[in-house]
């Protein structure tokens, strides 16, 4: 979410950066029919590498909240670091952080540059796993998952660029299934309440048959200027967009004998929810649908479709003509770069405000006879818990006991029912409304 520049590619070498934190949640078991390893993290290769976590992009608005999470709740036996290209940042965060958490103090601390190989490759020989929030990801994205794939280093981030998922899948998956990598793209508000929701929904309904899950998402919170910067450079690349995801099915297996699909779906009102429900054109249905298509749970033949909810009709013109404008306006370099300069990236909205933020997404769930009402909800999406999700994703990834899995996968295919029962611990609710 945060804007990358230059810099040069090296590390200062702290303590332990060890956590005095409890740790959150356990594995409640691994995704069905799939090899589970004994622990997290990948296989002896990587056992002597000096960190389990970096996380990169750490002095931003959302790497410095992901920065307090894990302060505060990574398990004393993770050895962490923080990274990211500006060496005086870093120290005055680590600083910020000692205040709260004494034991951060040592923290170590990894100089890198999203425009230097060199330090990028270091960084990811370096540790296990990698956190970043260095974006928007399409133009400062690719070196990492690069350097991450050759060194068969776990990634996670917080993209929602269907760009730059494609790209990487293209440029970097293959390698990734070489070295044993795991590239986790949208482990945020993008797209883990939408792929683990559907995932648990999908779990309440029978299997071995067509399944229909509708998801509605509603949302009361803001956003920061990288969150913004990201979104706007999505809406002005429309042609580049279709044309990774026209590569991304050249190279693409399809599947034989199941359907997985997402398709875009109409406006309308949705009885189930009691309110409008507006097509999401987001990377969360593409997410799901790849889930979907990796395991067989979701069944032989799979639909999703992604709402907005939105409580009235006036509501819904209004929304649907803010994002006709913002299309718009984002296909216009100097509208496009004025809009930027106003939202800067690194600053966002308040505690307070982030206090007073809060999401839930309703799933209906229908097969085989039987219906289902399901619902992922918490609190401030874009941020608080964003940098909850991103933590405990790669914390899961460093330590749980996880499927056996390589390349670019999704949240629900590399960490499913873990993730699921971390986030459960960490406060983010995941329920049945209703059986029919």
């Amino acid at each position: 979410m945060e804007t990358g520049a230059a810099g040069v590619g090296r590390e200062e070498k702290g303590g332990s950066g060890r956590g005095s934190g409890s740790g959150a949640g356990a594995s409640a078991g691994a995704s069905a029919g799939a090899e589970v390893l004994s622990e997290g993290g990948g296989g002896p290769e990587r056992g002597g590498r000096p960190y389990d976590v970096v996380l990169f992009g750490a002095t931003g608005f959302v790497g410095e909240l992901t920065a307090a999470y894990l302060a505060e709740h990574a398990p004393a036996k993770c050895r962490w670091a923080l990274a990211g290209r500006d060496r005086a940042g870093l120290t005055a965060l680590r600083e910020r952080l000692a205040v709260r958490w004494p034991h951060c103090a040592e923290l170590p601390l990894v100089v890198a540059d999203a425009a230097d190989t060199g330090s990028l490759r270091e960084l990811a020989e370096s540790t296990r796993v990698v956190a970043t929030t260095v974006g928007p990801y399409v133009w400062y994205g690719d070196g990492l998952v690069a350097a991450c794939a050759e060194a068969g280093t776990d990634c996670v981030d917080l993209t929602g660029e269907a760009e730059f998922v494609d790209l990487t899948y293209v440029r970097h998956d293959a390698r990734a299934r070489e070295t044993g990598a795991r590239i986790v793209h949208a482990c945020g508000f993008d797209s883990v309440p939408h792929d683990l929701g559907v995932y648990f929904t999908v779990q309440q309904l029978p299997e071995g048959v067509p399944l229909r899950v509708d998801g509605f998402v509603r949302a009361g919170a803001a956003f920061s200027g990288g969150t913004f910067a990201s979104a706007l450079t999505a809406l002005g690349r429309g042609r580049e967009i279709l044309r990774a995801a026209r590569e991304r099915r050249l190279y693409e297996p399809r599947s034989v004998g199941r359907r997985a699909r997402a398709p875009l779906g109409g406006p309308r009102f949705s009885r189930e929810t009691g309110t409008w429900a507006l097509p999401l054109p987001t990377l969360d249905p593409q997410v799901v649908a790849r889930s979907a298509a990796a395991l067989e749970r979701y069944g032989p033949d799979f639909r999703y479709r992604h709402y907005a909810s939105v409580k009235t009709l006036p509501m819904a013109l209004g929304g649907a003509a803010a994002v006709g404008a913002s299309v718009a306006a984002a296909q216009l370099p100097p509208v496009r770069s004025w809009l930027m300069d106003r939202y800067q990236a690194g600053r966002g909205p308040s505690a307070e405000r982030r206090a007073r933020s809060w999401f839930s997404v309703r799933f209906v769930g229908e097969g085989g006879g039987r219906r289902v009402f399901t619902e992922v909800s918490g609190g401030d999406p874009g941020y608080d818990e964003t940098a909850k999700m991103l933590a405990e994703s790669a914390l899961s990834l460093a330590f749980d006991p996880l499927p056996q899995t390589a390349g670019q996968v999704t949240t629900a295919v590399a960490m499913g029912d873990a993730l699921t029962a971390r986030l459960t611990t960490a406060g983010i609710r995941f329920r049945v409304a209703h059986h029919g």
